[in-house]
């Protein structure tokens, strides 16, 4: 629970959190008659109350907190938010404080209420006996099979704070190379998405006025825009059917790439072979796959545990599987350089570089430099890859837009040319 009033600080009352408790706003006075006010975790109003009381605290009125009209209180938990979790409670545990109550000191200082909530369930967990790997369990969505593993090698090994420290820069740079690859993606389609919807507006709203212009003519249009006039026609009269084929027909490719798995190895492979943006994403796979590797061997998880928890972290269906394939041959005893070797799809860089670190007994350095050269080339191919578009770009929407206005002055020009 926690506490504030207007005129002096005093520490909250706490109650421990119970799986079947709800959330209560609460009013009182202290002693000395200020007032407070804050929110508590309990099963029944009446407990909180008596709660209060033994903290010197006279309840003034006790409420069960509003449930939003939407879905539940707060933004979703982000990967960003995971992040800086990760951060926090490393740097934390290494300046010693005890983790029941860097749990408690984090979940004060969450703004979204879903994170406060996974926060103090968390410290709940703890204090009650369990392991940080145990506590991690109950939410799989957030903290995945890899940080788990990472987290449970670390507490087994006594170094919990190191791993951590490791996991939080392993969580970072994926990030970071993640929101590089999107923000290159997003840019192209942003102005894609823009362009259409001008040229929708101009289809639906301006270009008819010209047609009632040139019903005034008495003269035959050029074949360009009577071409542009009837899509503004079909355009004006059925635009709902437009907008219902497009959307039905995006929401059943969606539906289909979720449940089809060979839909998703199709359209993974299709988006590999592209040029530039291909490139980005085979570099991008290799960049995780080896960051992953090291980061899970460096921990001491066995090889093969580790090749299971990376194959989901390359964020590629095609590296997923390879990573796989990968996995059965090193389990039956083929080394990680040759395993590599046989799915002829990883670099010959980065299959030498194993095989050196494999040999020198130091594959986890090995594949930490591979992971930082291949970021480092993502970020140069992105740079390169804005740059490229960018052209391109302005010829689409001088193409769709432009088009439609020489369209439209291509009968004033016909006619004054014949004046």
């Amino acid at each position: 629970m926690s506490a504030t009033r207007a005129a002096a600080k005093r520490p909250a009352p706490t109650v421990k959190r119970t799986s079947d408790a709800e959330v209560f706003q609460w009013t009182g006075t202290d002693k000395r008659g200020k007032k407070m006010h804050g929110e508590i975790q309990a099963k029944s109003a009446a407990l909180v109350k008596a709660d209060l009381r033994k903290q010197g605290i006279q309840p003034l009125s006790v409420k069960p907190r509003p449930k939003p009209l939407f879905g539940a209180a707060g933004k979703r938990i982000s990967a960003q938010d995971l992040t800086v979790f990760s951060r926090q409670i490393a740097t934390m545990l290494q300046a010693g404080v005890p983790m029941v109550q860097a749990f408690d000191i984090l979940a004060a200082g969450q703004t979204n209420p879903r994170m406060k909530d996974m926060l103090t369930d968390l410290r709940d967990q703890i204090s009650g006996g369990s392991s940080l790997t145990e506590a991690l369990g109950s939410y799989p969505v957030h903290f995945d099979e890899l940080y788990r593993n990472l987290v449970h090698a670390g507490e087994g090994a006594g170094v919990l704070d190191t791993v951590l420290d490791t996991v939080a820069t392993y969580k970072e740079r994926t990030e970071a190379l993640k929101g590089k690859i999107k923000k290159a993606m997003f840019y192209p389609a942003a102005v894609v998405a823009v362009a259409i919807l001008v040229s929708a507006i101009l289809l639906i709203f301006v270009i008819p006025q010209f047609e009632e212009v040139f019903k005034n003519f008495g003269a035959d249009l050029p074949a360009f825009t009577v071409m542009v006039v009837n899509m503004s026609r079909f355009m004006v009269s059925w635009w709902w059917l437009a907008l219902l084929i497009v959307g039905g027909a995006a929401a059943a490719f969606i539906t289909a790439y979720k449940r089809s798995l060979a839909l998703q190895h199709g359209i993974d492979r299709l988006l590999l072979r592209l040029p530039v943006i291909g490139q980005i994403l085979h570099q991008s796979a290799v960049a995780r796959f080896s960051r992953t590797l090291a980061l899970t061997f460096k921990a001491g998880v066995p090889l093969v545990e580790a090749l299971e928890t990376v194959a989901g972290a390359t964020g590629s269906q095609t590296y997923g599987k390879a990573v796989k394939e990968i996995r059965e041959d090193v389990a039956v005893g083929y080394q990680l350089n040759m395993a590599m070797k046989q799915t002829n799809i990883f670099p010959h860089m980065v299959v030498q570089m194993v095989a050196i670190g494999e040999e020198a007994g130091a594959l986890d350095t090995m594949l930490f430099k591979v992971a930082e050269f291949y970021e480092q080339e993502v970020n140069n191919a992105v740079d390169a890859l804005s740059s490229l578009l960018e052209p391109f770009i302005i010829v689409l929407i001088g193409t769709l837009v432009g088009g439609m206005v020489v369209a439209m002055y291509l009968p004033i020009f016909k006619i004054a040319a014949a004046v």
